[in-house]
């Protein structure tokens, strides 16, 4: 089973052009073992290799590869977790010392890996006669703090291939270093070729046209049948590949990540210093005793939180809360955090657990066994001071943001692929200004034509052609709005560290949808500007009138400002100042808070498209009867009238009419947001209407609600 040692995804930035998934599918395809992902100076995309790897059954080989000097490359692949976590410190020590995006090293910082349990590979390029003098002071520098390594022997079929061969053989019988043959992949196949130079036209800043020999001769840069490396390589390169393969054995499975344990005090477990916090916030909130209710639902969260040992997350949480609150800077726990009297009693949010019907497991879930998502706001203005408060408590060393993968849309792809292809600036300023970012791949003819240019010409099918394959690319790291990853141990032995564009801010090299993948924890530390309107005008109230308000005690049903909402005079009032809002409140005229939830939550497309909207305003305004499908149902609809209007109620209904479980019941609704990493509805479809048919529930109220969740 043959093992690929050198491969760049698109997560090297403009060099790879082919995802992981398309690259371990081709190499199971054509029978390769293993593949190693070694991208360029980052591990960005290892996440999503390990994924592609289980997928399709091939091994991943965790490695990364350096620029040297000259054109000369260095190839490190893990061999166990201590070398993995070698290379996560090499690239952050890379990457914190030069500016964003790019990485210094110099030849010390390299030798330290002679130390750990890394193989190495030293990679010339394939150069002219002339040129091969200039690699031999780097082929003796790597012998010397390498012996155990061996050369790279990457051939494509150029007609310097036999002479290429022959100077490795003589370095490697000069300086007593083994030839191994590799691959350079940069594509899964030799039609993504046209692909990896537009990528690198952009990388370079040149068109097609002036590029010359920065884009690779020909398309031999791709994995190649494994008849065809036998009949290219000798045979004791690719055995020697094969072993080193073979004595990479790393899997990220094995990454053992860890919580701060410092916010617990000695005598105390983080389970009982987390009950005690959370009974004393109790005891605030309902100082005349707590009701019968909240006691069964707090105990029901602090028992599943044990379970699932997320006790520190939330100590952490509630430090950072506490930290702000004790800085007079207004925050909010929002999202499913509202569904936890626990977040409620610690201060994380405000929204007491016995004024609706939430569910806890859209928070945390059993069967779902992901990390909790605690998404907490905090002002605009001063948000920056809770964000340092975090560096300076833990470290630079232990927290970071999180990283965003920025990928190209229509119109940066558009930007981008004309400058290459030589289209004149008025032709690509047009097309980029009729098209709006959500535009998909296939309306780019649409476009082309409806600006009187000929979609069928040779340039422009070209151009749509690759077109759609540059959109979703990514093209750099960006920093996430606030989630921060916070480790007990040093995060360069977890993942690699850089530095963000702004100041005194630092990011690892994977995003959100990784962390996930990895049951990573991240505290989501957000800004909203409406926070700090809303602070400056308690102050004011306080000043003028003697009242002193929080957002738990602003009077909810005043008559005065739910006549202004009726008339639609919202303008500047989140969450109720778009057009579609502001069309819809005259018609739902809503006079308690809980209107508000349900204008805000109807005015989106599943309600709108699953034909929920008409059947809600008929009844509340009493042009139609409230009708249940079931008794059982009601206590689920009942503050809506009957009509499915938020996520919650789908999943009571496919609970209680359809038989599904907690873990199926929010599995159901990830899926309701299309998230690509978790599937669509379509794979709950059978179960959930045969749920209901069997229970006696009617064919239409089941139609009715699986349309509204397609939507």
């Amino acid at each position: 089973m043959h093992a690929e040692l050198l491969c760049a995804t698109p997560f090297s930035f403009l060099r790879g052009a082919s995802t992981a998934d398309e690259l371990f599918a081709a190499a199971k395809a054509r029978g390769y073992g293993a593949l190693a992902i070694t991208d360029h100076g980052s591990m960005a995309g290892i996440v999503r290799a390990w994924e592609a790897s289980k997928k399709h059954g091939v091994a991943l080989i965790v490695g990364v590869q350096f620029e040297l000097q000259d054109g000369v490359r260095l190839v490190a692949l893990a061999r166990d977790h201590g070398g993995y976590s070698a290379l996560c410190e090499l690239v952050t020590t890379g990457r914190r010392a030069a500016g964003k995006g790019e990485y210094e090293l110099g030849l010390s910082d390299y030798e330290g890996l002679a130390l750990a349990s890394v193989e190495t590979l030293l990679l010339p390029p394939n150069i002219s006669l002339a040129e091969q003098g200039g690699c031999e002071g780097m082929v003796r520098w790597y012998a010397t703090h390498f012996p155990a390594g061996a050369l790279a022997l990457a051939l494509h079929r150029g007609p310097a291939d036999v002479e290429h061969l022959a100077w490795l053989r003589a370095l490697s019988h000069r300086h007593q270093l083994p030839l191994a043959a590799v691959g350079d992949v940069h594509m899964h196949s030799r039609e993504r070729r046209a692909l990896q130079d537009v990528l690198s036209c952009i990388r370079h800043g040149c068109t097609l046209q002036t590029a010359g020999t920065r884009l690779f001769p020909n398309g031999e840069h791709h994995l190649r049948p494994l008849a065809e490396l036998q009949a290219l390589y000798p045979a004791d390169a690719l055995a020697l590949a094969n072993a080193i393969g073979a004595r990479c054995h790393f899997s990220m499975d094995q990454l053992n990540y860890s919580y701060p344990a410092e916010l617990v005090p000695a005598q105390l477990s983080a389970g009982q210093h987390l009950r005690a916090l959370t009974l004393a916030g109790s005891q605030e909130h309902w100082p005349e005793g707590v009701p019968s209710k909240v006691v069964a639902q707090i105990e029901h969260e602090l028992r599943l939180i044990n379970e699932l040992a997320y006790e520190h997350f939330f100590l952490t949480v509630h430090d950072i809360v506490a930290y702000a609150r004790g800085l007079g800077i207004l925050c909010q726990g929002r999202g499913s955090a509202a569904n936890s009297a626990v977040c409620f009693c610690l201060g994380i949010t405000s929204v007491d657990p016995t004024q609706g019907h939430l569910l806890f497991e859209r928070f945390i879930s059993r069967e779902r066994n992901e990390p909790p998502d605690i998404d907490v706001d905090f002002e605009h203005e001063r948000r920056e001071e809770v964000i340092q408060y975090i560096y300076a408590k833990y470290g630079r060393e232990r927290a970071a943001l999180a990283a965003t993968v920025i990928s190209y849309r229509s119109r940066s792809a558009v930007r981008e692929l004309g400058k290459v292809l030589g289209l004149a600036q008025d032709q690509i300023d047009a097309l980029v200004r009729s098209m709006a970012w959500w535009d998909g791949r296939n309306l780019i003819p649409d476009r082309l034509a409806a600006l009187g240019l000929d979609p069928e010409s040779k340039l422009l099918k070209r151009f749509a052609w690759l077109l759609e394959q540059l959109i979703g690319m990514p093209r750099h790291l960006s920093q996430h709005v606030g989630g921060f990853v916070i480790s007990h141990h040093p995060l360069h032995t977890l993942v690699p560290v850089e530095n963000a564009a702004m100041p005194d801010r630092t990011i690892i090299q994977w995003d959100k949808d990784d962390l996930e993948a990895l049951g990573l924890l991240k505290v989501d530390v957000l800004a909203l500007g409406m926070l700090s309107a809303i602070r400056k005008c308690f102050h004011l109230i306080e000043n003028y009138h003697g009242q002193r308000w929080t957002l738990a005690t602003v009077p909810q049903e005043d008559t005065a400002t739910y006549d202004m909402i009726c008339k639609a005079d919202t303008i500047g009032v989140f969450q109720i100042e778009s057009r579609a809002q502001m069309t819809m409140l005259p018609r739902l005229r809503p006079r308690t808070f809980y209107d508000l939830v349900i204008e805000v939550a109807i005015v989106r497309p599943g309600p709108i498209q699953g034909g929920m909207v008409n059947p809600y305003l008929k009844r509340r305004q009493g042009l139609e009867e409230v009708v249940y499908p079931s008794n059982d149902l009601k206590a689920a609809l009942d503050r809506t009238l009957g009509v499915p209007v938020f996520q919650e109620q789908v999943m009571q209904i496919a609970m209680i009419a359809a038989g599904f479980d907690a873990g199926e019941a929010d599995a159901l609704r990830r899926s309701m947001a299309a998230w690509g990493r978790h599937g669509t509805v379509d794979q709950f479809e059978k179960k959930l209407m045969n749920g209901m048919y069997e229970r006696g529930y009617p064919v239409d109220f089941a139609e009715a609600v699986f349309k509204q969740i397609k939507g």
